[in-house]
């Protein structure tokens, strides 16, 4: 259930990662939270999706079939581009010079597999926080003499 005072679905969230259980597992959380969840198994399906869907946040694994979380990264971080979205990247790797690679790229949270669902909503909310809810008047009752 979303947090009363934020609009469900006003921050889209592209999530790209070739384990199906983590998509999964991942996508249930992000949602419970009240983004709208996207999802592709690969790095082209989520360069695709995310030219198209332009999301507020990408959430990338770093290693995947046809195109590495890098690869990913580097295109939708590009110096003059228009759109730009936030990045964590996700990763089982151990290696320093990986993240420091990542983070030369542009990416704004690296966060080592396995990794607890709270850190990950935390990082989310962190980077991509939902818009709140901003109350509409209500219109004045007219007083009929």
């Amino acid at each position: 259930m979303p947090a009363n005072n934020t609009v469900p679905g006003n921050k889209t969230v592209l999530v790209v990662d070739d384990d199906h259980d983590i998509l999964f597992a991942i996508r249930a959380a992000i949602e419970s939270r009240g983004y709208r969840v996207i999802t592709a198994s690969d790095g082209n399906a989520g360069l695709n999706v995310a030219e198209r869907e332009r999301p507020d946040m990408v959430i990338v694994d770093m290693m995947m079939p046809k195109k590495s979380g890098f690869l990913v990264l580097e295109r939708l971080k590009a110096k003059g581009r228009e759109w730009s979205p936030k990045m964590i990247m996700i990763t089982a790797n151990e290696g320093g010079r990986h993240r420091a690679y990542a983070e030369m790229l542009g990416v704004d949270e690296y966060i080592r597999k396995p990794f607890s669902m709270d850190k990950l909503l935390e990082s989310v909310k962190r980077h991509c926080p939902l818009e709140p809810v901003v109350a509409e008047p209500k219109p004045a009752e007219s007083e009929s003499a």
